[in-house]
């Protein structure tokens, strides 16, 4: 039995003429006449009545026929979903992301996503970079935004595309009395109470902060230790420290606090995006192109990473300086 034969019953009852109903179907009545001879003797019942005034289904073609339209009706749907999901309109995306990248850029992504794809499930994680890492290589997750580059065991083998940069500023708050200064400098920063990210969570950050301001710096050793950016925008509002993060920070103003620039103007790490190269989803890659409307220069260093990945040619691995050059914590 096949889909056309439940097509050509359907088609019968609706017209209780088999020259009407194969008209309606654009095929010659005998034909027609065959097939469903063929499948009354499949069924093992005669499904409609031929009579003078018309045919007409029997009780057991009414019973044939409501399973028939329903058969029809899960396979249009089928075919509508497979279609759908393969534009990578349903589905799910799993997206581990650092606290700042709430700032800028994911707001604007995760909006336009979100309003382009809104019958796909996101699954938002935040994570810091050490952690979003592990679970993007052991498949926990589809895609990541990270503090630098990923490291450690199978970051090799990820697809990683800067998509932020970003340099270093302090937070105090309206009391302190940095407050009011356009910049402090790198020597003032060594004798204040510093409010630092997570060394553990962000290694970038406890490598960079001691190339700054050296390994043994008392600052570092007394240092308050937040979570993310947000907390350490809060503790620096609450005159604990001065708090060092990305310039990013800037997009979310918080009454009560005051930023500076750190000079010499520091680089941070940049906001890295990163996915399996082996990833097919079609729902990630409708994210990358909302990735690369969303954020400049983006676009063209993604098509790089991807046409050189390992099945296609170089090693899809970025420059390895900016995972290894020293830079204080981002958040």
């Amino acid at each position: 039995m096949e889909a056309r034969h439940l097509r050509y019953a359907l088609a019968l009852a609706e017209h209780a003429h088999f020259g009407r109903a194969a008209g309606a179907l654009g095929i010659a009545q005998p034909p027609l006449s065959k097939q469903i001879a063929d499948l009354e003797r499949e069924v093992g019942a005669r499904l409609f009545d031929r009579t003078r005034r018309g045919v007409f289904p029997t009780a057991a073609g009414e019973a044939f026929l409501a399973r028939a339209r329903r058969a029809l009706g899960e396979m249009t749907a089928a075919a509508s979903d497979a279609g759908r999901a393969a534009r990578g309109e349903t589905g799910r995306l799993r997206l581990g992301f650092i606290a700042s990248a709430l700032l800028e850029p994911l707001p604007v992504v995760l909006g336009r996503f979100g309003r382009a794809r809104p019958d796909v499930r996101l699954e938002l994680h935040e994570m810091a970079t050490s952690r979003s890492t592990a679970a993007l290589v052991a498949g926990e997750l589809d895609v990541a935004v990270t503090l630098g580059y990923p490291r450690g065991a199978g970051a090799e083998h990820l697809v990683s595309v800067p998509i932020g940069h970003d340099h270093l500023v302090a937070v105090v708050s309206t009391a302190h009395p940095y407050a009011g200064r356009p910049s402090v400098t790198v020597d003032q920063l060594r004798h204040q109470r510093l409010i630092v990210a997570s060394g553990e969570d962000e290694p970038a950050i406890s490598a960079g902060l001691r190339a700054l301001l050296g390994e043994d710096a008392a600052a570092l050793c007394g240092a308050t230790v937040a979570r993310d950016v947000h907390t350490i925008i809060g503790l620096a509002a609450s005159g604990v420290g001065v708090g060092l993060g990305p310039s990013r920070m800037a997009a979310a103003p918080r009454p009560g606090t005051w930023l500076c620039e750190v000079t010499p103007r520091t680089p941070l790490p940049d906001l890295v995006l990163s996915f399996a190269p082996s990833e097919r989803s079609p729902v990630l890659h409708a994210f990358l192109d909302v990735i690369r409307r969303s954020c400049p220069d983006v676009g063209a260093a993604l098509d790089h990473r991807l046409d050189h990945r390992p099945d296609h040619g170089p090693s899809h691995r970025p420059d390895p300086r900016p995972v290894h050059r020293p830079n204080p914590p981002r958040t």
